[in-house]
C-alpha cells in the first residue's frame, strides 16, 4: 500500500527539474523524499537515504498531501515586519517636506534619530533609528552621515 497518492508524471518532471534549479537543498531534499515514496520506498529508508528523521519525512507527506509541492518550499527566515512600512514611508515623506526647526527642534537637517523620535510621537510605536535609515532608500531618501565638527579655540 502506498504511503502518498500517485504522482502524475509531468508532476514528477517539476519535481525533478526543480531539485535540479533550486538552491534551496531542504526543498530539494523534500522533493527528494516524495519522490522515492513514490517509488516505494519505505519511510525509514527514505530518512536514512536523506539523513533525517522518520518523524521529518511523516512531517513532509503531510505537507505534500494537504498542499502539493507548494506545501513542500520553504518559508523565508527571519520574522516578519512588526511596523506597516507603507505608513511609516508615508510618514517620512511628510517629515522631510518640513524643517526640523518647524516642529520645534533646533536643527537645520533631519537626523534619523530625529526622524525616529517625532515618528515615535505621532504614531506612538517606538521605533529605532536604524529601521527608519533602512527605510530611506525605499522612501527615495538619500542617508548621509553627518560630518563630526571639531571646535578648537582660537588662542
Amino acid at each position: 500500500m502506498p504511503i502518498i497518492a500517485p504522482i502524475p508524471r509531468d508532476e514528477r518532471r517539476l519535481m525533478q527539474k526543480a531539485i535540479h534549479k533550486t538552491h534551496d537543498k531542504n526543498y530539494a531534499r523534500r522533493l527528494t523524499a516524495m519522490l522515492m515514496l513514490h517509488r516505494g520506498n519505505r519511510v525509514s529508508d527514505v530518512a536514512r537515504t536523506l539523513c533525517c528523521a522518520r518523524s521529518s519525512v511523516g512531517r513532509w507527506i503531510n505537507w505534500f498531501t494537504l498542499s502539493g509541492v507548494a506545501g513542500l518550499k520553504s518559508l523565508p527566515a527571519g520574522r516578519t515586519r512588526r511596523w506597516p512600512f507603507e505608513h511609516i514611508r508615508t510618514l517620512l515623506r511628510e517629515l522631510v517636506k518640513h524643517a526640523p526647526g518647524d516642529f520645534g527642534y533646533q536643527r537645520s537637517r533631519w537626523s534619523t534619530e530625529r526622524l525616529a523620535i517625532k515618528i515615535n510621537e505621532i504614531t506612538g510605536c517606538p521605533l529605532h533609528a536604524g529601521i527608519v535609515r533602512r527605510g530611506l532608500p525605499s522612501a527615495g531618501f538619500v542617508w548621509r552621515r553627518a560630518a563630526p565638527t571639531l571646535r578648537i579655540r582660537d588662542p
